[in-house]
């Protein structure tokens, strides 16, 4: 305990018309939070404004970050300004460390009024990298749009912000720190966590860790290879992977957190983990993941490289369910993919008369469902897969599903989802990202794009490549209106779809710290057996072209192709 009272001020500021939150927060180039006077300070005392006065006092709330670089000197800040807003008790990882769903878990299991997280997710970290801050719920989701439309309006009036300057906090040593505050009949209370141990907790419930054991340590045991990309997943595979569960400590690689990921962009796709890529075609190892920077997105590859599409990654989880003790215990309430995601899902909830929804691109929106009883499983194709045991995607979590159907089936990755495809079909899938492209030239595409597939003359339309025929079915700009509370979510993605399923889908992603990002999603369901293993590049090429004829995404963004393709 300090020996005096910490003094408490309200300094000026003025707003910053730029800090509308995405869907995962609030990201841009770091050097504008770390030097643009007051914009960091702006954006956490919105935070704090959006949460009713009577509800923030003595209040608990968790803070951790990926590890990326300035994630040390803003958590002090928030701290300060915690303090400075009434907040009791501020949970954080050691050395500022927890992964987005570790801090879901914990929000959850110590009932905090919320937490931030410090994160650019998969966008590269450093002095010229990414940075940014992410507002969760007390359900441990990122807050839902009524929230984050309120810090953006609180951004824009800002006149002030209330910190505690003088408080610094020993991020180093696990245990409690306590300060006395001016005018505070209760001293504030900082307490350093291990930032695993209770995320870790969570999955010796949900998985059966002596099978996993026996699986990854026993004399048969499988060989893997695990790729946490420098984020802050390293720390969580080392102890539970391999000290827990036995895997040998060398199956694990770039396990150690890093400021700028080690030079790398850790998004675990085959393009930026290409290195598990490669040492996976070589035979060696049967099983491979990678995640992404702040612990929420996942990889699966089998042996000899082979890539499990994040699609039919969330299908194969929902159709092997039961191979975790978890849905054993509690049942399965519904299914959720997000729009873009193939329709793979579909094909299982239909076979197992389970509900099926299709919702915006979130996570909170998969959130609402959850806390409404409604959804036990659900995913996104940008990587994302997850459950209702937390209110974020888990790659780890995702991992050890995979790793649990292959202790209960006994066969490789390839053999379960060459299985798969025989029984449920297979959908063709393949993402093309325009990364970075001019924002109004971006726009005026979707907005073109949008009339045009308004027009009535466009349902029925045939489109013909080669020997194919495509005739369109229906046509819209996708709008949800959620099941639980009557939320409408409107202007959420162009949809071309066409008899027989298929589907060309253009997006404007929102997760970019400038530019934009226009993604392109095909999507074709194959039921003959005998063309379920062709390459999805060749099957969708004609997709491909309809979709690039119709949007001349190259013309107007001055792109030769995509930057990425999935």
């Amino acid at each position: 305990m300090n020996d005096s009272p910490l003094q408490v001020l309200t300094l000026p500021t003025s707003p910053y018309p730029d800090q509308r939150p995405g869907t995962n927060g609030l990201k841009k180039k770091t050097h504008v939070f770390q030097s643009i006077k007051n914009y960091l300070h702006n954006f956490i005392q919105c935070i704090f404004s959006s949460i009713d006065l009577r509800d923030r006092q003595g209040s608990t709330m968790v803070v951790g970050g990926d590890g990326r670089y300035f994630n040390s000197t803003a958590i002090q800040v928030i701290v300060q300004m915690a303090a400075a807003n009434g907040v009791g008790r501020v949970v954080i990882g050691q050395k500022g460390i927890m992964s987005t769903p570790a801090v879901s878990c914990v929000i959850r299991k110590i009932k905090a009024i919320g937490g931030i997280i410090l994160t650019a997710s998969h966008n590269p970290g450093g002095p010229d990298g990414d940075f940014g801050i992410k507002f969760n719920t007390a359900n441990g989701g990122p807050a839902p749009e009524a929230v984050t439309n309120q810090i953006f309006q609180l951004s824009r009036t800002i006149e002030e912000f209330a910190i505690c300057p003088e408080l610094r906090v020993d991020l180093g040593t696990i245990g409690k720190q306590s300060f006395d505050l001016e005018n505070k009949f209760k001293p504030f209370t900082v307490e350093i966590v291990d930032p695993v141990e209770s995320y870790a907790n969570s999955l010796r419930n949900i998985f059966d860790f002596a099978v996993l054991k026996e699986l990854l340590s026993a004399d048969n045991h499988i060989q893997i290879r695990l790729d946490a990309m420098h984020g802050v997943t390293g720390p969580y595979v080392k102890k539970i992977l391999c000290e827990e569960l036995g895997s040998p400590a060398n199956s694990a690689i770039n396990c150690v957190p890093l400021e700028n990921f080690g030079g790398r962009h850790p998004d675990p796709n085959l393009i930026y983990a290409s290195e598990l890529a490669e040492t996976m075609k070589s035979g060696q190892y049967d099983f491979g993941a990678a995640f992404d920077g702040d612990g929420d997105r996942n990889m699966i590859l089998g042996k000899h490289g082979f890539f499990v599409n994040p699609s039919d990654s969330v299908a194969v989880l929902a159709a092997n369910i039961f191979c975790i003790p978890y849905f054993q215990h509690t049942g399965v309430r519904g299914f959720a993919r997000s729009m873009p995601t193939s329709a793979a899902l579909d094909m299982v909830a239909r076979a197992t008369k389970i509900q099926l929804y299709e919702t915006p691109t979130g996570w909170r929106f998969f959130g609402s469902l959850m806390d409404a009883g409604r959804l036990s499983l659900c995913g996104e194709e940008s990587f994302g897969t997850g459950s209702d045991y937390i209110r974020e995607k888990d790659g780890l979590w995702a991992a050890l599903a995979w790793l649990s159907i292959l202790a209960v089936r006994r066969q490789s990755v390839e053999d379960i989802m060459t299985d798969h495809w025989r029984t449920y079909g297979r959908n063709y899938y393949t993402r093309f990202d325009y990364e970075e492209v001019g924002l109004d030239a971006a726009v005026e595409m979707m907005l073109d794009l949008e009339l045009m597939i308004s027009d009535r003359a466009f349902n029925g339309q045939v489109f013909t490549v080669g020997e194919k025929k495509y005739q369109v079915e229906a046509a819209d700009n996708f709008e949800y209106s959620d099941p639980v509370d009557g939320t409408i979510s409107r202007n959420q993605g162009l949809r071309i779809i066409f008899k027989g399923g298929s589907r060309i889908i253009f997006r404007l992603s929102g997760t970019e710290s400038y530019g934009a990002t226009v993604r392109l999603y095909i999507d074709s369901y194959e039921k003959d057996i005998n063309k379920l293993f062709q390459d999805p590049q060749v099957v969708l090429a004609e997709l491909v072209t309809i979709a690039l004829q119709l949007s001349k995404i190259h013309e107007r963004t001055g792109r030769k192709g995509p930057t990425v393709i999935t």
